[in-house]
């Protein structure tokens, strides 16, 4: 019977908070509707092939792969020029007999396309070649000959030399979602210390007892923000130099913009954390508000190219903050980008801050006493 009891009061209690009943059963309808819009997304790599110097044929050839197309350029150092700056996946240089691939490998999905086309037309054209010249020469060349004939065309076989612009033969899927997971962890990590930490205060009756002082709501949204932000950077720091030096992630731009793109992000997760944790009454509630505020950052800032969903992820995109510090880490991590490659993103992740600063600072007017 007290057992009864004490499972009457629960439920009783779960089916007064409203709040708690919604976050139960339509967040995992949300959650679950975000992955299927992810999974059933079209993310068919397309890539773009630079030549210089290459036969019509073999152009012709990479063009008729699905997904692929080409484009010429008038010298090798115009190519160069598109691969650093990424405008193409990858450029085909010739000289003589012997080519040169050189990818830009930041997405692994789209040099082994790249790589495929290729080679499947390099061994299209070679192997036309090589059945005119048989088809011509057949008839009046004895076997002896016929022979000899073949082993030359098998030492003529072109070689091919491949490069790398960024990483090398190695690099796999997981070097290009590294810049969105760290951005992510640190987001996560710090919205939830932060959030849970103002609503212990807010429970326990300290926030209550603080407010009741002449203390300005400015003021108190400034210490908190200063005393979880040295937190805040401490856990950077260790997020970030776990992923580079203990998982050996290549940076190719300025590890100081790493930091600082995360230690900006931290301090937003950090601001986004205290104003969520205002519509909370209990910790249970903040964590259930992580579906709904923290997986759709993943879900639409890079991890699954946006360009194979619905629009309306884009414009949905534009409103997230790790969106924009995956952008710039993708930009120094794996393009070597500095300071005005991600100046935009910058400023988006500060005036994120600042917008959220300053509702934490309305939101402490509903818990004013005086």
């Amino acid at each position: 019977m007290r057992t009864l009891a004490i499972t009457n009061r629960i439920v009783k209690e779960l089916s007064r908070d409203k709040r708690t009943l919604a976050l139960l059963f339509l967040a995992p309808i949300f959650i679950m509707w975000l992955l299927s819009i992810m999974f059933s997304a079209n993310t068919k790599p397309h890539v773009t092939i630079g030549t210089y110097n290459v036969s019509s044929s073999l152009v012709q050839r990479m063009d008729k792969v699905k997904n692929v197309r080409t484009k010429e350029y008038g010298s090798k150092a115009a190519a160069q020029r598109a691969l650093k700056d990424y405008r193409v996946d990858s450029i085909v240089t010739k000289s003589g007999s012997n080519y040169h691939v050189r990818y830009a490998n930041i997405d692994s999905t789209k040099t082994a396309l790249s790589r495929q086309a290729f080679q499947l037309a390099l061994q299209k054209t070679q192997a036309t070649a090589t059945q005119r010249t048989i088809h011509k020469l057949v008839a009046t060349l004895p076997a002896s000959v016929q022979a000899q004939l073949g082993k030359q065309q098998a030492a003529a076989v072109p070689s091919v030399k491949s490069s790398y612009q960024y990483g090398d033969h190695n690099t796999n899927f997981f070097s290009k979602v590294i810049p969105v997971f760290m951005g992510f962890f640190v987001f996560f990590f710090v919205f939830l210390i932060s959030g849970i930490g103002l609503l212990k205060e807010r429970t326990s009756g300290t926030l209550d007892r603080l407010l009741a002082t002449p203390v300005r709501r400015g003021e108190i949204v400034a210490g908190y923000m200063i005393s979880y932000g040295a937190v805040a950077i401490l856990q950077t720091v260790v997020i970030v130099a776990t992923t580079i030096w203990l998982l050996k992630v290549e940076v190719v731009g300025s590890l100081f913009w790493v930091f600082v793109i995360n230690f900006l992000l931290s301090l937003v997760a950090l601001a986004l954390g205290i104003f969520i944790s205002t519509f909370a009454s209990s910790e249970f509630q903040m964590v259930q508000f992580i579906p709904l505020v923290v997986l759709p950052q993943i879900f639409f800032s890079g991890l699954v190219p946006l360009s194979g969903m619905p629009s309306w992820t884009v414009a949905v995109s534009k409103i997230l903050p790790l969106t924009y510090a995956s952008n710039a880490m993708n930009d120094v991590i794996l393009k070597g980008g500095g300071f005005n490659a991600i100046a935009g993103d910058l400023c988006a992740l500060l005036v994120f801050g600042i917008i959220f600063v300053v509702l934490n600072i309305i939101g402490l007017k509903r818990y004013r006493k005086v």
